[in-house]
């Protein structure tokens, strides 16, 4: 294909990626009320915990605070709604150009990856409460607690960002060592770091008094960070059977 049969590719590609977000993006706008509630209770219980009387309520401070932040909610929500068109447009672009090696490789990755990612943001909005709960302890009593609608989203979208990130986090490291950047055995000498960076992440993502979900979320990202390891140790070994079976018997000797 000439370049000027690829740029119309790409255009064509871009476009039905653009139109898929923009119908996401209208059906996540019509969507955001039980958003709004799933995310916001979190607020209602810390309202319930202070007691009756208690001013614990989101707060929007300007005219167009409710519009804006129905908005920036729309374009993230319609870009996961839309997620499988415009991926499959940019697979669909990139995939003439690579070998069967890189396909496989690249399937494997995003087959990995996106539930991977989808599981850990599951798990923040699964701990969210504890964080705002054990925040909401801080306001001295008597004092309301007032959460910006802008600033609170931004809190939970980041979470939920974050924590999803650290799980997909292994995958990385395997694809890392796939491409020969990070061994296997580096990998897995950094165990003690993994583990204490697991277990502050832990522990600062759920209340002091509930030892079982942090230990349980330690253990889930352990559990990842060791799996990774052993599937780069595994494919140490394949590619080090590999070298050795190509080398002249002088060599090997």
């Amino acid at each position: 294909m000439s370049l000027g049969g690829h740029l119309v590719e790409l255009r064509k590609r871009l476009m039905i990626g653009a139109i898929a977000l923009v119908v996401g993006m209208v059906v996540a706008f019509i969507i955001t009320d039980p958003v709004l509630t799933l995310i916001t209770e979190p607020i209602r219980m810390v309202a319930d915990d202070r007691g009756e009387g208690a001013k614990v309520e989101l707060m929007f401070s300007t005219v167009t605070s409710g519009f804006d932040l129905r908005l920036r909610m729309s374009i993230a929500i319609g870009l996961l709604l839309s997620a499988p068109i415009w991926l499959w447009q940019v697979w669909a672009f990139v995939m003439p150009g690579l070998t069967r090696k890189e396909i496989r490789y690249t399937v494997g990755f995003l087959g990995a990856a996106v539930p991977l990612f989808f599981l850990g943001a599951a798990t923040g909005l699964y701990v969210m409460p504890n964080i705002v709960s054990l925040m909401a302890q801080f306001v001295p009593d008597g004092a309301a607690a007032f959460y910006d609608a802008s600033y609170y989203y931004d809190f939970v979208f980041k979470l939920l960002l974050f924590v999803g990130v650290a799980y997909v986090l292994p995958v990385f490291l395997v694809a890392l060592n796939l491409a020969g950047i990070v061994s296997g055995k580096a990998i897995l000498h950094g165990w003690r770091i993994a583990v204490i960076v697991s277990v502050v992440f832990a522990a600062l993502a759920t209340p002091p008094a509930d030892v079982a979900t942090t230990f349980l979320l330690a253990g889930i990202m352990m559990l990842l960070f060791f799996a990774a390891a052993g599937i780069s140790l595994l494919f140490d070994r394949r590619r080090a059977k590999r070298e050795a079976a190509f080398l002249p018997p002088e060599a090997g000797e």
